[in-house]
C-alpha cells in the first residue's frame, strides 16, 4: 500500500460533522495563545520603547495578529457573494438504480450529509436579501464516492445559452463601471440594453420579472439544476435528466414594495429566516424531483434538450419525486464553512455526467478557475468544508495552503518504488468513468439552429400566470424600464415584448407612455459572429403546442399549511388574556410562530393581572416581517392600540400587501380607524370574513380557525388593484 498519508481521515458512518468536529475550536477555559500555542501575557498594548514612546519591529505577537487581521478577507465571489449556507441530510424513497449507478440514489437506507448555500447573483456581500434578482440553489452531498455538487437556482433557466457570453452578462448587470451605481439591482440601461439585443435572454427575463425573483423565504422557493445531465446505470444505459427542488412548504413570494421596505429594515431578512428556523427546529425540506427523458426520446420536443434556455415542461415529462433534503444544523462558523465552501458543477459521482450543454461545459472551465483566485491555490479542496467523507489518495503536492504531509518518495505514476500505489480504480470498484457518448463534426464557432427558439417559452410561461401574476410582471417591466435613462433601451425592450405576448407589451407601455413598436427594430438579434448573415441568427417564430403549465404559477402552490408562519399580535396594556391565549394556542399547534408587539418592551399587563412578554415594540417591529396580524380584545388595550400610530400604519402596510388580518370583535374599533376599514360593513355580522382575509368575531376558536385558512392562503391579491390603500 502506498506510504501517503490521507488528506483526511475515513469517517464513520460517513458523518460530516463529526468530521468537521475535529477543526472546531471552542476557546472556552483555555489560555490566549499565538499561532504557534505561546501563551500571550499582554494583549492590551503592543511592545514600545517606554510608555509613551515608539511601537518596536520587535513586537512578533503585534505582528502576527495585525497581519493576520489584514488578511483576513479573501476576495468575494463575483456572482453569489451574498449567501447563507446550512447543514443537513439527504435520503431517497426508493431506489433509482435502473437509471443510475450513483450510490446514494441508490440505497434509501443511506442517509447523505448534505451542506446548502442559498444566495443572491448580482449584489456584493453587503447588498440586501431582497434585491429582485435570481436566487443561488447550491446543493452539495458528501456521499461515500466523493463529493456530488448540485449548483442551481431558483430558476429552471438562464439568460444565455453559451458560457462565452457569461462574463459580458455578469459586466451588464452589475453596478455601472462610470459609477458604480446602481448596487444589487438590474433596473438600469446597462442591463437592459444588452437584454433587448439579446433575444436568448427573453425566457430568463421573464422569470426575473416575476413574484419568483422576490421569495418569501429560502424555505419557500424552488431549486433547479438548470443544465440537463445524464444519468448513467451499472449497464452503461443513459438517459437525460433535469433535477427540481420542490419545498414542502410551498413557493412564495413577498410583494415588491415590500421587498422594498425589507430591506430598509432588514437586509438580512432572508438570511435570519433561515437561521432562526433552524434553531427552533422548524427544519426547512425539499423533496428532490428529476425528468428523466430516454436517450432515444432526445429530439422529440418542440425545443432543445441541451439549451440552456428552455425548460421541459412537467406537462410533457412529470417530475418524479424521489427522494428528500433536510436542513437541520446552522454553520459553526460563517467564514469557515458558508464562505469558504467551493462548489463546483464538476464535482460528479459514478452514474452522473454531462452533456454537450454549452452552457454547462464552459461553467465546468469556469468554477475550478474562480476557486483558484478566490481560496489561494490549488488545495482549496482540503478546507474541511470542502473535504470529501472518504480517503484522499493521489500524487497531487505541495502548492498554497497545502495541509496534507505526505509520506514516501513517489509522487507519480505508474511506480515500481511503492507498488504502483494509489491505483486506478476499475469501474466495478466505483471508478467514474464518461460515458462514451459518440462525437462527430467539424471544429466550428457556431450556434445550433435548434436554439433559435426565443420567445415561445417566454409565451408560455406569461400565458401561464394568474392574472396578479401577471400584473406584478407588468409593473416589474414598468419599474425597470422606468430606471432606463436610455429611450432606445425602452423602445427596443417593448419591441421583444410585443413578440413574447402583446397584451404584455401594452401593458408596459401604457405605464411608460410609450407606443408598441409595430414591428422590432432589426436585427432583434445582435449576439452573432463578425461575417454572420443576421438572417441566420433571426429568432425562429414558434407556435408551442402547450398553451399553459400550471407548474409554472405559484397559484397551484401548497396552500394548506401554516408551519412556521410568523403572525404578529399587537397588544397593549389591558388586552384580554384569553383572546390573546386562545388565538395564539391555536396558531402554534397548527405550527405557526406568534410574536407580541407593543407600544413598550418587555411586557403588557392584561386586565386580569397577568404579565405577557412582549417580542418587539412598533419601533423595532413592522409588518413587513410577518405574514399575518391579529388584534385581541380588551377595552383599554383596543383604545391604545387604536390610538398608536404606528399601531394603525402596521395594520395598513399588512392590508396594503394582501395580508390575512383578524380581530376579535372587543377590538373592532381599531380596525375601524384603519384605512381599509372605512370598507368594513356598517353592521357587520359577527363571528364572519368581513372582505377577502379580513376575520372578526366574538366566538375566538372560529375567528381562530378561520384565521388559520386564510393565513395558509399565503396573499389575497383580488384585494391588491380594487382595494389599494395607502400606508
Amino acid at each position: 500500500m502506498s506510504n501517503d498519508q490521507p488528506s483526511n481521515p475515513a469517517q464513520p458512518d460517513n458523518d460530516k460533522t463529526q468530521s468537521l468536529e475535529s477543526h472546531v475550536e471552542t476557546p472556552a477555559g483555555e489560555m490566549m495563545t499565538t499561532n504557534t500555542g505561546l501563551r500571550i501575557n499582554d494583549d492590551q498594548n503592543t511592545l514600545k520603547a517606554g510608555d509613551r514612546g515608539a511601537s518596536l519591529l520587535e513586537d512578533f505577537i503585534f505582528r502576527e495578529k495585525i497581519t493576520h487581521f489584514d488578511h483576513e478577507r479573501i476576495p468575494e465571489r463575483v456572482v453569489h457573494a451574498r449567501g447563507a449556507g446550512a447543514h443537513g441530510v439527504f435520503r431517497v424513497y426508493e431506489s433509482m438504480s435502473s437509471v443510475t449507478r450513483a450510490q446514494f440514489l441508490g440505497d434509501p437506507s443511506l442517509e447523505t450529509p448534505v451542506f446548502v448555500r442559498f444566495s443572491t447573483v448580482a449584489g456584493s456581500r453587503g447588498s440586501t436579501d431582497l434585491a429582485r434578482d435570481v436566487r443561488g440553489f447550491a446543493v452539495r452531498f458528501y456521499t461515500q464516492e466523493g463529493n456530488f455538487d448540485l449548483v442551481g437556482n431558483n430558476m429552471p433557466v438562464f439568460f444565455i445559452q453559451d458560457a462565452i457570453k457569461f462574463p459580458d452578462l455578469v459586466h451588464a448587470v452589475k453596478p455601472e463601471p462610470d459609477n458604480e451605481i446602481p448596487q444589487a439591482a438590474s433596473a438600469h440601461d446597462t442591463f437592459w440594453d444588452f437584454i433587448s439585443i439579446m433575444p436568448e435572454s427573453s425566457h430568463m427575463i421573464m422569470w426575473l420579472m416575476s413574484d419568483r425573483a422576490i421569495p418569501r423565504s429560502y424555505r419557500m422557493m424552488e431549486g433547479f439544476g438548470v443544465h440537463t445531465f445524464r444519468f448513467v446505470n451499472a449497464e452503461g444505459v443513459a438517459s437525460f435528466v433535469k433535477f427540481h427542488w420542490k419545498p414542502l412548504l410551498g413557493v412564495h413570494s413577498v410583494a415588491w414594495d415590500e421587498a422594498q421596505n425589507i430591506s430598509g429594515k432588514d437586509p438580512d431578512y432572508h438570511r435570519r429566516d433561515l437561521w432562526d428556523n433552524i434553531e427552533m427546529g422548524n427544519y426547512p425540506e425539499w423533496e428532490l424531483g428529476v425528468q428523466i427523458v430516454p436517450e432515444e426520446d432526445e429530439f422529440k420536443f418542440e425545443f432543445d434538450l441541451l439549451d440552456p434556455t428552455k425548460i421541459i415542461p412537467e406537462e410533457l415529462v412529470p417530475v418524479q419525486r424521489i427522494g428528500k433534503l433536510t436542513l437541520n444544523r446552522n454553520p459553526t462558523n460563517f467564514f469557515a464553512e458558508t464562505e469558504q465552501v467551493a462548489f463546483h458543477l464538476g464535482h460528479v459521482v459514478p452514474g452522473i455526467d454531462f452533456t454537450n450543454d454549452p452552457l454547462l461545459q464552459g461553467r465546468l472551465f469556469s468554477y475550478t478557475d474562480t476557486q483558484l483566485i478566490r481560496l489561494g491555490g490549488p488545495n482549496f479542496q482540503e478546507i474541511p468544508i470542502n473535504r470529501p467523507l472518504g480517503v484522499v489518495h493521489n500524487n497531487q503536492r505541495d502548492g498554497y495552503m497545502r495541509q496534507t504531509i505526505n509520506r514516501g518518495k513517489t509522487s507519480y505514476n505508474p511506480n515500481l518504488l511503492a507498488g504502483n500505489y494509489p491505483v486506478q480504480a476499475k469501474a466495478s470498484e466505483g471508478g467514474f468513468t464518461s460515458y462514451p457518448e459518440r462525437v462527430d463534426g467539424r471544429k466550428v464557432r457556431a450556434r445550433s439552429k435548434s436554439f433559435l427558439d426565443h420567445f415561445s417559452q417566454a409565451r408560455l410561461f406569461f400565458n401561464s400566470q394568474s392574472d396578479p401574476e401577471k400584473n406584478h410582471m407588468i409593473d416589474a417591466f414598468s419599474f425597470e424600464l422606468g430606471k432606463c435613462i436610455t429611450p432606445a433601451i425602452r423602445e427596443r425592450m417593448l419591441g421583444i415584448l410585443s413578440l413574447i405576448d402583446q397584451s404584455l407589451a401594452a401593458g408596459v407601455a401604457y405605464q411608460l407612455r410609450l407606443p408598441v413598436p409595430p414591428d422590432p427594430a432589426l436585427p432583434v438579434n445582435h449576439s452573432m459572429p463578425a461575417d454572420a448573415d443576421p438572417a441566420d441568427y433571426d429568432p425562429i417564430m414558434v407556435e408551442g403546442s402547450l398553451l399553459k403549465s400550471e407548474a409554472l404559477s405559484m397559484e397551484h402552490t401548497v396552500k394548506d399549511t401554516i408551519e412556521t408562519r410568523k403572525i404578529a399580535f399587537l397588544a397593549a396594556d389591558g388586552v384580554d388574556e384569553l383572546s390573546v391565549t386562545t388565538v395564539k394556542n391555536a396558531l402554534e399547534a397548527a405550527g405557526a410562530v406568534v410574536e407580541i408587539i407593543a407600544p413598550r418592551q418587555n411586557f403588557v399587563e392584561a386586565e386580569n393581572d397577568t404579565k405577557i412578554a412582549v417580542d418587539h415594540t412598533f419601533l423595532t417591529a413592522a409588518s413587513v416581517f410577518y405574514d399575518a396580524v391579529y388584534v385581541p380584545g380588551g377595552i383599554n388595550s383596543a383604545a391604545s392600540i387604536e390610538a398608536e400610530p404606528d399601531a394603525i400604519h402596521f395594520l395598513n402596510e399588512a392590508f396594503k400587501h394582501c395580508k390575512a388580518v383578524a380581530a376579535d370583535a372587543g377590538a373592532i374599533q381599531v380596525l375601524q380607524a384603519t384605512n381599509f376599514g372605512r370598507k368594513l360593513p356598517a353592521d357587520y355580522s359577527d363571528e364572519s370574513v368581513l372582505m377577502e382575509g379580513v376575520i372578526v368575531g366574538s366566538d375566538l376558536e372560529k375567528v381562530a380557525s378561520q384565521f388559520i385558512t386564510a393565513i395558509s392562503q399565503h396573499r389575497f391579491w383580488e384585494r391588491e388593484k380594487p382595494r389599494k390603500v395607502p400606508a
